[in-house]
C-alpha cells in the first residue's frame, strides 16, 4: 500500500508513482437508517463511471449498491438496464426512493455475488464492497464496511469471479482501500484473464471506523505507527 510514510509491504503497486486526485464531494442521497452513507469512496467511483464509454444497449450492475449512488450514475450515463444489488432491504428501499425522485429506471434485487452471477453477464459492473479490515466478526450493523481481518472477505470472491460477470468487451470498476491489498486484487483479476489496472486514487484522513481501530491495524502491520491517512483506489478491469 502507499501511505504518507514508507509502505509496510512494498510490492508492484507501491513501486509505481502515485498520482493523487482531489477527493470529490460525496453525493447527497436519501438514506434509511443503517444504510451505508455515501462517502469519498462513493464519489471517487462515480467519477470513474463518468469517464466510461457506455456501449449501446448496455446491461449494468451495481453490486453492494447501498443508497444506489452508482446505479443512478449508470442510469444517467445511458445504460439501458441497471440492476442494483444489496443484502440490505433498507438499502434497496433507499435506492428505489432515490431513483423515483430522479425519474431514473433502476431495478433492485436483494442478493449478493451469487445473485449477480445468476443475473449476468453484464457490460458494466461497478462495486463498492465492504473492505475495511476488522478485528471482530461482521454483524448486521457493520456489514456495510467490515470485511474480516484483512478486509478481503468480499473482495476475494468478487475478484475470483469477475471474469464470469462480464460480457466480452465488458468493464469492471471496483473501489477499495490500499489497506486491503490492492496488488492482490490486481493479481486475482489478471488470473481471470482480465486486463486490470489502477484507474484513480485519492488520499483521505481516517474516518471514525478506522480511527477506532488503529491499534489493531498497527498490530496487523496494515499501517505504520501513527499513520492516520488512507488511500482509496479504483481498479478497472476488462476483457
Amino acid at each position: 500500500m502507499t501511505t504518507s510514510a514508507e509502505p509496510v509491504r512494498p510490492g508492484p503497486l507501491a513501486a509505481r508513482p502515485v498520482v493523487l486526485r482531489p477527493v470529490p464531494a460525496a453525493p447527497r442521497l436519501l438514506r434509511l437508517p443503517g444504510v451505508y452513507r455515501p462517502q469519498e469512496d462513493t464519489a471517487l467511483l462515480a467519477e470513474a463511471i463518468g469517464d466510461l464509454e457506455m456501449p449501446p444497449g448496455a446491461r449494468a450492475l451495481d453490486l453492494c449498491t447501498g443508497t444506489g449512488a452508482q446505479a443512478l450514475t449508470l442510469a444517467r450515463r445511458g445504460a439501458e438496464t441497471v440492476l442494483a444489488l444489496d443484502l440490505s432491504r433498507r438499502a434497496l428501499a433507499s435506492v428505489r426512493l432515490n431513483a423515483l425522485t430522479r425519474r431514473l429506471r433502476v431495478r433492485t434485487r436483494r442478493g449478493d455475488l451469487t445473485t449477480a452471477l445468476a443475473e449476468g453477464p453484464f457490460d458494466v459492473v461497478v462495486a463498492n464492497p465492504p473492505y475495511v479490515p476488522s478485528p471482530a466478526p461482521t454483524v448486521r450493523g457493520t456489514r456495510g464496511w467490515d470485511a474480516g481481518p484483512d478486509g478481503r472477505a468480499v473482495l476475494d470472491p468478487l475478484c475470483a469471479r469477475a471474469g464470469t460477470l462480464l460480457r466480452p468487451g465488458g468493464t469492471l470498476l471496483l473501489v477499495q482501500s490500499a489497506l486491503s491489498d490492492v496488488d492482490r486484487s490486481l493479481e486475482m483479476l489478471a488470473e481471470q484473464g482480465l486486463r486490470a489496472s489502477v484507474d484513480r486514487r485519492a488520499r483521505i484522513p481516517f474516518g471514525p471506523v478506522l480511527s477506532g481501530r488503529t491499534e489493531f491495524l498497527e498490530a496487523a502491520g496494515l499501517i505504520e505507527p501513527g499513520q492516520r491517512m488512507e488511500e482509496l483506489v479504483v481498479l478497472r478491469a476488462g476483457r
